[in-house]
């Protein structure tokens, strides 16, 4: 698992990517769109076209490694706007992301909530 840590270099892509997309395609993506070296050690993070998925690509000098997270509910509205194609947030900025919050709000991530099981 990854571990957002302070000084790590995250980048956000800021156009939704197709979800069928793999490690292959993703890095492709850093590169070409991006202009960024996948094997850099940056994490890069992409939303789908729905906004009911994340996912976040890392090389760890080994080899990537590829996160993802689907929102049972609801989904990342508050994506970051940029006029090119990555925006670099940091640590704090993706937790909050990650939880379906606003990053750029000093309000953080939303109230948790219980999970409660489906019947």
């Amino acid at each position: 698992m990854f571990q957002l840590a302070p000084q790590m270099r995250i980048l956000v892509a800021v156009e939704p990517v197709d979800g069928r997309k793999g490690i292959d395609s993703l890095a492709q993506l850093c590169r070409e769109k991006l202009s960024e070296d996948p094997f850099s050690g940056s994490i890069f993070v992409f939303r789908n076209r729905s906004g009911t998925s994340v996912r976040l690509l890392a090389y760890d000098g080994q080899g990537f490694w590829l996160a993802q997270k689907r929102l049972s509910t609801g989904r990342f509205r508050a994506w970051p706007q940029s006029s090119q194609a990555g925006q670099a947030l940091q640590a704090h900025q993706v937790h909050v992301l990650l939880a379906a919050g606003n990053p750029n709000q000093a309000l953080g991530a939303p109230i948790w909530r219980a999970v409660t099981p489906s019947r």
